[in-house]
């Protein structure tokens, strides 16, 4: 039986789909125009040349698109590995200075982010990791940390540690109880983790600039100059590009994940 919606839920969808689709139209016209005046609907003229700008290999854009994604989901991988660990040792043991590191955690959210990128830049400029591409990854992770942890924490203390601890009494042993009975449970609570840290990541400008010092140049240190310098047609191409890309991570993404809880649910 077919599932009816509700005219003002269709109605909602239907406005959320535009709210989201119309800007990124009038993006996409704005980076192939040449001359776009008020009052006109369309522009007067087009061009190509933001789309060279882009893909014609001189600028390098697509080399930093390339740095970005990688830089991305690296810093995607780990901070939800140290979310999802620092998770499971909070919600489920008992230590000294439990509370404490709950806390701490939360630091770098609770912090302003300029003051932070600044303190973790004048670190590493002494240990070494200033102007790098490490630097900047570590940077990332640490910024990144706290809402995987969050997460996390919200999506361990919701299943809790009854399934495994069955799958324990009857002779598993703790990773594969972990692998096969928590980690299927926790995987709307990972890629809610793993997306957060990559949009985090991906999108990330000021700590990236100073704490990689120009070296690394990723899509975002290169977008911004030009949304600053008031050029509409090559800010338009670079943030249509920077739309898509983000886009594709995250349905690629949970497509996996869909498909990989089917997997286990059979």
């Amino acid at each position: 039986m077919k599932k009816q919606h509700h005219p003002a839920a269709a109605a909602g969808i239907v406005f959320s789909g535009l709210c989201i689709l119309l800007p990124l139209a009038v993006l996409a016209v704005w980076s192939i125009s040449a001359q776009w005046a008020w009052p006109d609907i369309l522009p007067q003229k087009f061009s190509f040349r933001a789309l060279g700008e882009l893909f014609g290999g001189y600028s390098g854009a697509m080399d930093a698109l390339g740095l970005s994604v990688l830089l991305g989901l690296a810093n995607a991988s780990c901070s939800t590995v140290v979310g999802t660990m620092t998770a499971r040792a909070v919600v489920f043991y008992d230590f000294p200075g439990k509370r404490w590191i709950s806390f701490a955690a939360m630091l770098p959210i609770l912090l302003l982010g300029t003051a932070l990128a600044m303190g973790l830049h004048v670190v590493f400029l002494r240990i070494g990791l200033a102007d790098t591409f490490a630097g900047v990854m570590l940077a990332h992770i640490i910024l990144s940390t706290p809402y995987t942890v969050k997460l996390m924490l919200d999506a361990t203390e919701a299943i809790g540690r009854s399934y495994e601890e069955a799958a324990l009494t009857l002779g598993a042993n703790s990773l594969r109880a972990f692998f096969s009975v928590s980690l299927p449970a926790l995987l709307p609570g990972i890629a809610a983790s793993f997306v957060m840290s990559y949009i985090l990541s991906f999108g990330d400008y000021f700590p990236t600039l100073l704490i990689g010092g120009g070296n690394v140049r990723t899509f975002t240190v290169m977008m911004v100059p030009y949304l600053q310098s008031g050029d509409r047609t090559i800010a338009a191409a670079y943030s249509v590009v920077y739309m898509l890309v983000t886009l594709a991570v995250f349905f690629i993404f949970d497509l996996a994940v869909k498909r990989k809880k089917l997997i286990t649910d059979i």
